[in-house]
């Protein structure tokens, strides 16, 4: 039973779709994280490192390994400043 060549378009059509949205998918994700693989399952105290990370090195992902912090990080807070709800 022959193939009809009409079904050949769209299948090639949604084929190439799916992988377009499958490699944009892959670079946002890999270019989100700084090339690193993704963290899951993270605490509170994971958070915490994450913000000090993103405070010493301006990159959720960066780390450092210089003896002494950045000025910065001296004036920045760890502390969130939230708006008074009343």
């Amino acid at each position: 039973m022959p193939l009809p060549f009409e079904a050949i378009v769209p299948f090639v059509l949604i084929t190439t779709m799916f992988g377009v949205t499958n490699l944009g998918y892959h670079f946002t994700h890999k270019y989100r994280n700084d090339g690193k693989p993704p963290r899951y399952n993270l605490d509170n105290w994971d958070r915490a490192l994450i913000d000090r990370d993103l405070r010493m090195t301006g990159s959720l992902r960066g780390q450092n390994d210089e003896l002494n912090a950045p000025d910065d990080f001296k004036t920045n807070s760890f502390y969130r400043i939230y708006k008074k709800v009343l």
